[in-house]
């Protein structure tokens, strides 16, 4: 395999970030930016002498990928991009060991579709969209994206045929904190827009009690959640309970906007 680094951003990440950390060993450095985790994930990580830590505040997801990518000293051309809750499966080990990461190919980046994990337990199904993993460091730029970063490339993207696991262990106090913070990005970004700039699923989600009820059974239904067992019913009260955050957020945004005219 060419030469590849991979980063992985944390915070409190306890949890999660010794699965990860095993899942790239073959990498030939691996690189954790870390936000000044209050919990114990710096003491653990320490204890893998091939793992470079730098940490810096957080300010938001983009900047902090930029800083990843652009400030760290990376050797190679190639950059494996995780979050702490992404686990490579040994297939998709395979498949990275027998790409030609080389610019004659003609791909600069590739894309990868994920297995999602409940406490462990696979799903049949996810919303959890593709996502852009595999690059080349100097044709990657991050930028913001609602609640969330996307990476753009100038290059083409290419896809794998394998797939990651989303297995995030944390709690769900965690989970519940951290869909606050991103629901009153997402919730700006959606309240910014006109309604004819919206696409079909952001106008069901400004239309605040819709998206909720049909997310749960988008999960439960088509994504045959119901076949899942309890992870399945978990799953979709979870995503149908960030779309309720999103709905108080998107009230809380039009009642400001409200006050603020008078």
């Amino acid at each position: 395999m060419t030469k590849l680094t991979a980063i992985i951003p944390t915070g409190n990440e306890i949890h999660n970030i010794e699965a990860v950390i095993a899942s790239v060993n073959f990498a030939d450095e691996v690189l954790v930016v870390d936000s000044f985790s209050t919990d114990d994930t710096v003491d653990l990580i320490k204890k893998y002498p091939q793992v470079r830590l730098y940490q810096r505040s957080f300010d938001s997801h983009t900047n902090q990928w930029n800083f990843a990518i652009n400030n760290t000293d990376i050797k190679t051309d190639w950059v494996l991009a995780l979050d702490a809750d992404y686990v490579l499966s040994e297939a998709i080990v395979n498949e990275l060991d027998g790409l030609a990461l080389v610019s004659v190919s003609g791909v600069d980046a590739y894309r990868a579709s994920f297995q999602y994990f409940i406490l462990g337990k696979p799903l049949s199904g996810t919303l959890y969209p593709p996502v852009t993993v595999l690059y080349r460091r100097e044709k990657a730029n991050y930028i913001q994206d609602g609640h969330t970063q996307r990476v753009q490339i100038d290059g083409n993207v290419g896809s794998l045929g394998e797939l990651i696991f989303h297995d995030d262990r944390k709690r769900l106090s965690s989970w519940l904190h951290a869909q606050d913070r991103y629901m009153k990005l997402e919730s700006k970004l959606l309240c910014s827009k006109n309604w004819g700039a919206l696409g079909f699923a952001d106008k069901v989600r400004r239309l605040l009690v819709i998206a909720p009820v049909a997310v749960f059974f988008y999960c439960l239904l088509v994504k045959r959640g119901l076949f899942d067992g309890r992870a399945g019913w978990y799953y979709a009260f979870q995503r149908s309970l960030a779309e309720v955050i999103l709905s108080v957020r998107i009230i809380q945004v039009s009642i400001s906007k409200i006050n603020h005219r008078s």
